[in-house]
């Protein structure tokens, strides 16, 4: 067998090693991550009386689904609920990454002369911060987002890391796109929807699903800017549900509208809303993790 025969089965063997431990090393963080959300679903589905004498079983041993059924008395709310959250999630995903992909051209063109500038400026704003009280007084008394969507819409629909990872996904779009198109008459804004766009499916798709979790689980915009339930989304019903629930499992609460407040599951209801509240974007994810991959190492190694 010739040096270079044995390298080459050296090499093999090296690198089925190191894949075999990577692929050990990930089954574990995988396990990490999947084994609570697994427990939350289960404890969901679990007696209250059997969760409080044995804790979170992996398999339920004593099966119920009286925490959904609660849940589910008032579904005329969780209706509205969940299509404020779906609405304002599509209007304020689809604002986002179009002004993310925009900025991100405009700041990837080498032809524009201030774009280190702007670009310094959006990354300065990530390090420094007027602070609430500030930035409470100018969106409430200024600019009036009090009980109206656009408080809810409005403060996530540009995100500077979002803008970045367009910047660097579109640095390594060839100018020669743009220029050819400029020699056949087409200005920026029809290059950037005709032809830049279409050759970003995957930055779409990956600042689609950031921009759409940043939406679907936010709560303290709603918190800070709305005080009428006819404004709550989804997660803003959950916070609302738990503390009513967590009020009336009280002892307080319970001394005054009786003993029957004891058996409330007050846990299997917890569990039961995370599983509500997250159960669509665990749906989604998987659609939608091949472009979310690819996009976030394209923009990362273009950068």
């Amino acid at each position: 067998m010739s040096a270079t025969q044995v390298h080459h089965r050296k090499m093999t063997k090296d690198q089925m090693i190191v894949n075999i431990v990577g692929y050990i090393l990930i089954g574990i963080f995988a396990l990490v991550c999947v084994i609570p959300f697994y427990l939350i679903i289960v404890a969901s589905f679990t007696d209250e009386s059997e969760l409080i004498r044995n804790g979170y079983p992996i398999i339920p041993t004593v099966f119920s689904v009286q925490s959904y059924l609660l849940f589910l008395k008032n579904p005329v709310s969780i209706a509205k609920a969940y299509g404020t959250t779906i609405g304002v999630t599509a209007v304020g995903t689809a604002f986002a990454v179009f002004i993310a992909t925009m900025t991100g051209y405009v700041l990837s063109r080498k032809d524009f002369p201030w774009r280190n500038k702007f670009s310094f400026f959006f990354f300065f704003t990530t390090l420094f911060s007027g602070g609430l009280v500030p930035w409470y007084m100018l969106c409430v008394r200024y600019l009036h987002f009090k009980n109206s969507y656009i408080g809810i819409l409005l403060p996530l629909m540009f995100s500077v890391w979002n803008m970045i990872i367009a910047k660097s996904f579109m640095n390594g779009i060839p100018s020669a796109i743009t220029e050819s198109a400029k020699i056949d008459g087409a200005n920026d804004f029809v290059i950037f929807m005709k032809l830049i766009l279409p050759l970003s499916k995957p930055l779409i798709a990956t600042l689609s699903l950031f921009s759409a979790l940043a939406y679907w689980n936010d709560w303290i915009n709603a918190l800070y800017y709305v005080d009428d339930p006819v404004y709550y989304g989804i997660q803003n019903f959950l916070v609302r549900m738990m503390n009513n629930i967590q009020f009336l499992s009280s002892g307080n609460a319970a001394a005054m509208v009786g003993s029957g407040m004891a058996s409330l599951p007050s846990t299997g209801i917890r569990m039961a809303l995370a599983v509500v509240g997250v159960l669509p974007i665990v749906v989604i994810y998987p659609f939608l993790q091949k472009y979310l991959t690819k996009g976030v190492i394209m923009g990362a190694v273009k950068g």
